[in-house]
């Protein structure tokens, strides 16, 4: 991949964890959109993206190394997202109030920026639709463009231009 690419992919994983903060915070169609456990963990996935692949961007010599990481983020945030759809398909296994809140609200990053990481939602809280999707659905599709793409390009003799 060229820096350009990798620069690219850094300000999309970016972006959706904007837009999630966004959603969180002004709601869509009058519901308020309040991030769940999982939904923290898979920011955490899109930020490990956003923070290896602009990391790739700029150190040449470690650029597999990151490459290698953004991957296995993209493959954590997969498994989260993919638990999540799950569980939208199945709410009778949600048991209401996720002992995972507790655990990841005691964190210090939950405890220093709460509108990022403290989590409030339940995972199995069916949302309405965002053109045609629920929000874990297109989180499942977007980790999974990353990793297809971070997979597909990983053997790739690296192009050394912008």
């Amino acid at each position: 991949m060229t820096r350009s690419q990798y620069l690219f992919l850094s300000l999309l994983s970016l972006c959706l964890v904007v837009f999630a903060v966004i959603l969180q915070q002004t709601g869509y169609q009058g519901v308020s959109f309040l991030p769940c456990p999982l939904c923290i963990l898979q920011r955490i996935g899109y930020l490990g993206i956003a923070v290896f692949c602009f990391m790739a961007a700029g150190a040449n010599p470690l650029r597999k190394l990151f490459h290698c990481l953004a991957t296995l983020s993209a493959a954590y945030g997969f498994s989260v997202a993919a638990r999540q759809v799950w569980l939208l398909s199945h709410p009778e296994s949600s048991c209401g109030i996720d002992p995972l809140e507790t655990w990841i609200n005691q964190f210090q990053l939950a405890q220093d920026i709460p509108w990022l990481f403290k989590a409030d939602g339940l995972c199995s809280a069916k949302l309405p639709p965002i053109i045609g999707l629920q929000v874990p659905e297109w989180s499942l599709l977007w980790f999974t463009i990353f990793l297809l793409l971070l997979i597909a390009t990983f053997f790739r003799k690296p192009k050394l231009s912008v």
